[in-house]
């Protein structure tokens, strides 16, 4: 990536489908780890016009009423007005879910099985998952995407406020950010596009969107005379939700991680408990990046790893820092430092934070990662000591 450049990152409100979708796996799962933090949950979901369907593999003690859950979640997303065709109410919510597979249960087990390498908690799944933290906010995460989460969640704090009638629950923001010398100096454009009632003036729609929500948000230093602001850009946004488009669990994985800034290994996170590396160890991974970060090993830094199912030690661990890592550091000693401090083996991951809990729904929207919550231990930096001595 050239030193110069713009980068754009968008994300979506909880009302978009996907979204709708994402939320109500969450609440399976959030659900199923109250009553059972043993459950094997893997819940996803598919909504459109008037109906949701969730399904899935979920083998939990826990007694559940699946259309209920879908219900509550649908309606604090704010899908209770009059004239919605997907209603928490009227919503015709269909089932179908089994219990998970018993060879991937014996692979993910603490014992024993014929075939199996090790007698340990092994990977849900084969895969790839990365991690990344930048200091160039304080989250300790890339601009473009935190920014396009603020405005979203900025439209959600007002429209239930209650304070602007028109407001309807799906939205999307998008935000490119202008880089030189691969710092943020300025915002090039914003993007919102928010659902709203028929009665409201395009007008009126885009003078609050850039008083009331960009301007009360985004850094103002980044704002400049120069920067365009594409307010529902099409000039009409009344059909939207399930009602306008699909949605389905798992679809909006760069806005979940990094924006697109930092890579992802392409699985999902939302409706998977932690046995699944899929999630625990992407939080993980953003665990780590942000103390190297946060250490000072490095301005920005990547981590990847990757598993074998069944098989509980990641098959490869690598650090990369881009370059920016402090004089006299190599990525290679920063790799070595993080493998003396952490431990990647599933059940390892799940112990150090602490991930067998009903804590999930508070990562569904607006980002899975940058939020100040002590429930997300994935943001805490407290293995900066840790680090720091291990490089030297």
């Amino acid at each position: 990536m050239s030193k110069n450049f713009i980068f754009s990152s968008e994300s979506v409100g909880e009302g978009h489908p996907d979204k709708v979708a994402d939320t109500i796996s969450d609440a399976v799962l959030d659900a199923c780890l109250a009553q059972d933090k043993t459950s094997r949950v893997a819940c996803e979901c598919y909504v459109k016009s008037n109906i949701a369907i969730v399904g899935g593999e979920i083998t939990t003690r826990a007694k559940l009423d699946f259309v209920k859950i879908a219900r509550d979640a649908i309606r604090e997303i704010g899908y209770v007005n009059d004239d919605d065709v997907f209603h928490a109410d009227k919503v015709f919510v269909n089932t179908i879910i089994t219990q998970q597979s018993p060879d991937i249960a014996q692979g993910v087990d603490a014992k024993g099985a014929k075939g199996k390498k090790k007698a340990e908690q092994g990977a849900g799944d084969q895969g790839l998952m990365f991690g990344y933290a930048s200091d160039e906010t304080p989250e300790l995460m890339p601009a473009p995407i935190m920014f396009a989460h603020r405005l979203g969640s900025r439209l959600t704090q007002v429209r239930k406020s209650g304070k602007v009638h028109w407001l309807r629950p799906d939205a999307k923001s998008q935000v490119s950010v202008v880089y030189e010398n691969d710092q943020p100096v300025a915002i090039s454009n914003v993007v919102i596009s928010t659902q709203h009632t028929a009665d409201v003036e395009h007008r009126q729609i885009e003078e609050f969107c850039i008083e009331e929500i960009v301007k009360k948000v985004l850094p103002k230093d980044l704002l400049t005379p120069d920067t365009l602001f594409l307010i529902n850009p099409t000039g009409r946004f009344v059909t939207g939700g399930p009602q306008g488009d699909t949605g389905l669990t798992g679809r909006k994985i760069i806005v979940d991680s990094y924006g697109g800034y930092g890579r992802h290994g392409g699985g999902a996170f939302s409706g998977k408990d932690p046995s699944k590396v899929d999630r625990s160890a992407a939080y993980m991974g953003r665990y780590v990046a942000k103390n190297i970060v946060a250490a000072g090993l490095a301005k920005r830094a990547e981590i990847q790893f990757a598993y074998a199912i069944g098989y509980p030690d990641p098959v490869s661990v690598y650090v990369n820092t881009f370059d920016t890592a402090t004089e006299g550091l190599t990525d290679e000693a920063i790799t070595d430092a993080v493998c003396e401090v952490f431990s990647f083996k599933p059940a390892d991951i799940i112990k150090q934070l602490n991930l067998l809990r009903p804590i999930y729904s508070k990562t569904t929207n607006y980002g899975h990662f940058g939020k100040a919550d002590k429930d997300l231990t994935w943001e805490k930096t407290d293995k900066v000591a840790a680090l720091k001595k291990a490089v030297k």
